[in-house]
């Protein structure tokens, strides 16, 4: 008996040794993409990006050129596929935190460059969903799709249903003196939420922004999606 439990006992050890010797599955990466706006880069995120990181996030915060948006709102678009597709791969899921002009960046790649099927979340952050007057103060091409009744917003109101499997939010100011009116950042498509910030850069530096943002991007267990 002894002989037939000892080789039985050892073939056990073995096996577990064997299975506690292989690494642990690494758990599941937040990918997160932080498209910035007019006239910035993507260091406009870095205070947001540190606090993501720090829950483990993966986040990707692509510098688009010309940042003027001369080139057309689409064609940052088409960059920030590019960008995406090269740091994260074509079908890893994703989430997307996008600034004023950003948010129509983003959403013109969602809508027409099909990456609302690889997207849960996406949050803009003080964008002019529905244009804005101060885009008349520039002349570039980018500028012009961003006024009110252009026909790039008319494109992107016309496919935004292609958003309805993705949680969307939309958060503004009501003091906000670049989004002109500031209505124009409440989009039906989304949960809306006002923050009182003095000014339109300081939303991303405002912390119950922050907060909103995380808790969005890593909910609790058991909290409402």
């Amino acid at each position: 008996m002894k002989r037939m439990i000892t080789p039985l006992a050892a073939g056990l050890i073995a096996s577990a040794a064997c299975h506690a010797a292989q690494p642990a599955a690494p758990l599941p990466t937040n990918r997160v993409v932080l498209v910035h706006g007019f006239l910035e880069t993507g260091t406009s995120f870095k205070m947001m990006c540190k606090r993501l990181e720090a829950r483990g996030a993966d986040c990707l915060a692509p510098k688009l050129r010309p940042n003027d948006g001369r080139g057309g709102l689409d064609k940052l678009a088409a960059k920030l596929k590019t960008e995406i597709d090269g740091h994260f791969g074509p079908n890893e899921r994703i989430s997307i935190v996008a600034f004023s002009m950003g948010g129509l960046v983003s959403r013109y790649y969602l809508q027409e460059l099909g990456g609302a099927d690889r997207c849960d979340t996406f949050i803009t952050i003080s964008s002019p969903h529905h244009g804005t007057h101060a885009a008349w103060l520039y002349p570039s091409k980018g500028a012009v799709q961003m006024r009110p009744g252009s026909g790039f917003l008319e494109q992107l109101a016309r496919s935004e249903s292609k958003l309805d499997k993705i949680r969307v939010a939309s958060f503004r100011t009501p003091l906000d003196l670049i989004i002109l009116p500031t209505e124009s950042s409440v989009w039906d498509r989304a949960e809306n939420r006002s923050y009182l910030v003095a000014l339109h850069p300081m939303m991303l530096t405002t912390r119950s922004v922050l907060d909103d943002v995380e808790q969005r991007l890593f909910p609790e267990p058991g909290a409402a999606p």
